[in-house]
Parts: C-alpha cells; structure tokens; sequence
C-alpha cells in the first residue's frame, strides 16, 4: 500500500463562549444557529476526506493503516496520540486546570488515564486580547480559596497580553483561562480532561451552571509556579522561505513553516505528522499523486512518504505538528544551528 497524504474532516464544538462566524480560516460557516468553540482536526471521530481510508474515522484508519503510515515510534496501534484544534472565542473559557499523566493515571481510568500538556499558537487577536496563564507567585490554596469565595480570582492569576504569532506552552497542572477575540491554534496530549474551577457565572442552555470540579483542581494546580513566558520561536533552516521551532516537549512538537515557492519536504521514518494551514493555497505533491490544500484543513502525512513537495499558488503558512523521539529531535536542532541555551526556552522536558 503506497503512502499518500490525507486529509482529515473536522469537527465543530458549540460552545456557550464561541463564534458564530469562524472566518477566515472556514469561510463557509459564518451566520451559524449557535456558537462554536472549537474545531477538533484530529480527533479519533474525525471523518477521513480522501485516499485510501475515505469515509472511515481517523481511529479505524489509525488501526488498518500499514505500521509504516504510522512510523515506528507507532509500531503497535497505541490509541492516536496527539489532538490539534482551533479555538474560537467571543468570552472567556472558564478558569480550568488539566491534570498530569500520574493523576490521571490513578483517578481517570475511565476517561483514558491521561494527563493533558498542551501548547497554544496565536492564530490571530484584536489588539485587546489576552490570556491568564500561571497564577502569580506565591498564590496559597488559602488565598485562591478566598478570591474564589469574592469573585476576585483573575487577580491572581499572570495575565499576558498576546497577538497574532505569539506561542505559549501550558504544563500540565497549570492553571488558565483563554480570552476573547483570538483565534488560537493547540496541539495537545490527546485527552479531554478538563478540571472547570470558575466559570463567571454562566448557564448552559437549559439554564442551569456548568459542573465544576474544585476539589480535583485543587488535587492538581501546582501552586509554586514560577513567572510564565511566552515561546521563543526559533527558526530552523530551510530550502524556501522560513521555518520556526514554537514548542516541543515529550508529547509533542510543533514548527510553523512560511511557503513563499516551491519546496521539497522531508519525513521521518519514527513518526507520522499533521500538517495544519493557516493560511494560504496550493498543493501537496508525492510520488503518485497530488492534492490541493486550504485554510482550516488537517493533512495526516505517512511517515515513510520521505518525500513530498509543497507548491503555494498564494502564500501559505503551515502547522507541522508531530510526537517527537525528543532527545534525536534536540540533537537534530542543535546540529542545524540552534543553541542548546535557547533550546531550553523552547523545548519542555
């Protein structure tokens, strides 16, 4: 079975802080019956849009694909390991935290045992748009307790102004919140284990509050944090155009690629990527055949395709997202050029 790209259809989330218009990146759905939150790219639910797996979902192509697709970090069909999505927001999420691998391991077997470490990509912002990412040092459980109790808990949390090409990484344990008017691009840990602390007050549909979940919040916030900094992006050289490392840690790593013309793509026999556009058109190419890309899609490339070429008809900016054998991959960056001093800026062990 020859390897070729496909591309994977997403999925959209209503939820109660998102958009009813996500243009530019999905023209086609604007003027929308209820707002949508988020769109999930590669989730195990997603519908495979063309070649081989058309039809079936990215969990049963994950399973019948040859084990080469999948790279031999991948040998045996773990379940799919890396979540991307676009977020969406006209308000604030609420004020959550997600869990580490050990908790979830011991407390959410049922929801898949995983923790959540995730990294966000600025898509775009208004000049007002901010996040709070990490509460402020030396934040006790007694004093969050008691900002919790008066509604005054945003102040002690670090908030951090963002615009468009800004990446923040989120540890797992770290408490946060995502404002509005961003569009924001995440790679996570694949897991969906949100722990909500505070949600502003809000009623879901029906009229009731959503659930929150305080006591295993307060179970996993790491409340000796350190001041939080946005991601370095380092650039990484390339044949065309430019090409930025933004985050990587154990889960995942994520580089932004900028195609200008036609340029010739490597893959790595250990692993599978994602690719993710931003913005921009053109086509993707590999021996046997070719395909047009645009804004908003998700392309799941094989990883012993070793060759495939990028052809921009406009200018296109491109998400590479994969999981990294992270010791090879920091040895790869350092050999191209790339300190090891500002690897630690931008690479999380």
């Amino acid at each position: 079975m020859n390897p070729e790209p496909f591309r994977i259809e997403p999925t959209f989330s209503p939820r109660l802080w998102g958009s009813r218009s996500l243009a530019p990146l999905y023209p086609d759905k604007s003027d929308l019956a209820e707002p949508i939150g988020e769109a999930w790219l590669s989730d195990v639910n997603c519908r495979i849009a063309t070649g081989a797996f058309t039809g079936i979902t990215l969990a049963d192509a994950w399973r019948e694909m040859p084990a080469e697709w999948r790279g031999t970090m991948f040998a045996e069909p773990p379940d799919f390991p890396l979540l991307a999505k676009f977020i969406f927001p006209t308000d604030k999420l609420s004020i959550q935290v997600h869990p580490d691998d050990t908790y979830a391991a011991e407390h959410e077997k049922a929801a898949g045992g995983r923790g959540k470490t995730e990294m966000w990509h600025i898509v775009a912002a208004k000049p007002d748009a901010s996040l709070l990412l990490g509460l402020k040092p030396g934040t006790t459980k007694d004093a969050f307790l008691a900002a919790l109790e008066n509604h005054t808990l945003e102040n002690l949390f670090q908030r951090h102004a963002v615009a468009a090409g800004d990446t923040l990484f989120v540890p797992a344990s770290t408490q946060h919140t995502i404002g509005a008017n961003m569009v924001v691009f995440e790679a996570q840990e694949y897991s969906d284990l949100t722990y909500r602390v505070y949600d502003y007050g809000r009623v879901d549909p029906s009229g009731k509050p959503r659930e929150l979940h305080l006591e295993k919040a307060l179970a996993v916030t790491n409340f000796s944090g350190g001041i939080v900094q946005k991601v370095p992006r380092l650039t990484l050289p390339t044949q065309r155009g430019k090409r930025s490392l933004l985050a990587a840690c154990r889960y995942f790593a994520t580089e932004r690629a900028e195609y200008s013309g036609l340029c010739d793509c490597s893959t790595n026999k250990s692993r599978f990527e994602l690719l993710v556009v931003l913005g921009g058109s053109g086509q993707i190419r590999w021996t046997g055949g070719d395909a047009t890309y645009a804004p908003g899609e998700c392309w799941f490339i094989p990883a012993n395709l070793e060759v495939f070429v990028i052809q921009p008809l406009r200018e296109s900016s491109i998400i590479r997202t994969y999981v990294p054998d992270l010791a090879a991959a920091r040895k790869r960056w350092q050999d191209s050029g790339i300190s090891a001093d500002a690897l630690t800026h931008t690479v999380f062990d």
